[in-house]
């Protein structure tokens, strides 16, 4: 839905209610216009995305099963 900048102001509960149960409202002021989302919305177009530290602790990949051995093989010949 749109509205006026005044009538959103008199409204706010509503306007903020109708963003929460009907998606997102648009509020115009001379021209400029804002859009008002849920916090579901938002998180929907952004991707809620973790911290580095909810990284490190929850989603590392494991390193089980990974052979982390040095290769002795003798090193490669080059032309400089």
């Amino acid at each position: 839905m749109q509205w006026r900048l005044a009538e959103a102001k008199n409204r706010f509960s509503e306007v903020i209610n109708k963003a929460i149960s009907e998606g997102p409202q648009t509020v115009t002021r001379r021209g400029d216009t804002v859009i008002i989302l849920s916090q579901n919305d938002y998180e929907k177009l952004t991707g809620k995305q973790s911290g580095f530290k909810d990284f490190l602790l929850n989603q590392t990949p494991s390193i089980e099963g990974l052979d982390l051995k040095r290769d002795k093989a003798p090193m490669r010949d080059i032309d400089l």
